[in-house]
């Protein structure tokens, strides 16, 4: 996957090449030019004027967060430096309580211009965010969605899901798999209980409010059990729900856990 100055992302797997029928391009080509001249590209971000619809204007894209190492190896929080991270690569967090995912990466830091890509997904009904967050996502997580046997998304409480009407990771889910070609089971999990809202929480708090608040919906415990899974939300902070969630699948038998998140909030110790 590379990124153009524009801020286009693209994908491309490595020894395999997709190609179109000619006419396919052609009619793809002719329905993009109408849907532009109708609604003008703007800028998934600011509401700049681009060239093309989904793309992130130039400084918009230039302000954008993207995590690269230096990083946690298991929980991909971003380090100021490779020297924070010790002889084995970890941050204190994972040092002290060893999550229970095998990894975790994500593609963007959950700052400022984070936010404005992430929260009209999940609050706005922005749906058309999610194409432009997953080849990100799908950049970041390389390596964990190869060795993925199915994706599956961090649920919503039903009465969250009620008001709201989709589950943004679902949506991700979605995305990432068909950029991928990996199945995708959306409700594989479910919360057994509605959680307290977390943002102010430390870490510890968080994981005592959603100790034991997922489990794998038993109809569904056959399409997990023995599988690699790459659970999938939208932000991460201290990891509580997702080590909920891969406790959950591991007990339903799942060979490893993987999580792939849009945005990774930074650890303040760390800088």
């Amino acid at each position: 996957m590379k990124s153009n100055a524009t801020g286009r992302w693209s994908l491309a797997f490595p020894g395999k090449t997709a190609r179109n029928p000619p006419l396919a391009d052609w009619l793809r080509q002719a329905a993009r030019t109408a849907v532009d001249f109708l609604v003008p590209p703007r800028c998934a971000a600011c509401d700049e004027a681009v060239a093309v619809q989904g793309d992130l204007c130039p400084g918009c894209f230039g302000r954008t967060g993207f995590i690269s190492a230096p990083m946690c190896f298991r929980c991909g929080v971003p380090f100021a430096s490779a020297e924070q991270g010790g002889d084995e690569g970890l941050c204190p967090g994972c040092r002290q309580r060893p999550p229970l995912f095998r990894q975790a990466r994500a593609a963007l830091r959950y700052d400022q211009q984070g936010r404005r890509l992430i929260l009209p997904l999940k609050h706005g009904d922005r749906l058309d965010l999610a194409p432009i967050l997953a080849p990100m996502m799908t950049r970041a997580g390389y390596h964990l969605l190869e060795r993925a046997d199915v994706i599956v998304p961090v649920p919503l409480h039903r009465r969250r899901l009620f008001h709201r009407k989709y589950n943004q990771a679902a949506v991700l889910a979605f995305a990432i798999g068909r950029l991928g070609g990996k199945p995708v089971l959306p409700d594989a999990l479910q919360r057994t209980r509605r959680t307290a809202p977390l943002d102010d929480k430390t870490p510890e708090v968080r994981a005592r409010e959603v100790a034991g608040s997922l489990k794998v919906r038993p109809s569904r415990a056959g399409g997990v059990a023995g599988r690699a899974i790459l659970l999938i939300d939208d932000v991460m902070t201290s990891g509580a729900t997702a080590n909920a969630c891969a406790e959950a699948l591991l007990a339903a038998g799942a060979g490893a856990v993987d999580v792939l998140v849009a945005a990774r909030v930074p650890d303040p110790r760390l800088g």
